[in-house]
């Protein structure tokens, strides 16, 4: 779950990167939007959501929201759409140190999200 102080604008954004590695939109609410794979509606994977205390949404020091897919390839396509569609780049796709494929960004609000596929 990651906090935004424009929940559609952040949905928008989100609709298109996390297409990239096949999460759908399934849950549109006033306070909070919902992402899950297509074959698992109910399986609530990414949540984006205004503060419940009315403040201002603001990014964690030293958060950091995990994905995994599995191939390399959508692993750059998430990237690619992200920064595409206005994210920041926090580390470009690639094999980090312990050996697997991954790929860095901060989206609208600032949040750092990263992809990952396991290297066989």
């Amino acid at each position: 779950m990651v906090g935004t102080n424009d929940l559609k604008k952040a949905s928008a954004f989100y609709a298109k990167v996390l297409a990239t590695i096949n999460l759908k939109l399934f849950t549109e609410s006033e306070k909070y939007h919902s992402f899950s794979h297509e074959d698992e509606p109910d399986r609530k994977i990414f949540y984006i959501t205004n503060p419940n205390d009315g403040k201002p949404a603001t990014i964690g020091n030293g958060t950091m929201i995990a994905l995994e897919t599995n191939t390399k390839e959508k692993v750059d396509e998430f990237y690619k759409t992200a920064l595409a569609n206005g994210a920041k780049d926090e580390g470009p796709p690639g094999v980090r140190s312990d050996g697997n494929y991954y790929a860095y960004i901060r989206d609208l609000d600032g949040n750092k999200l990263t992809v990952r596929t396991i290297l066989k």
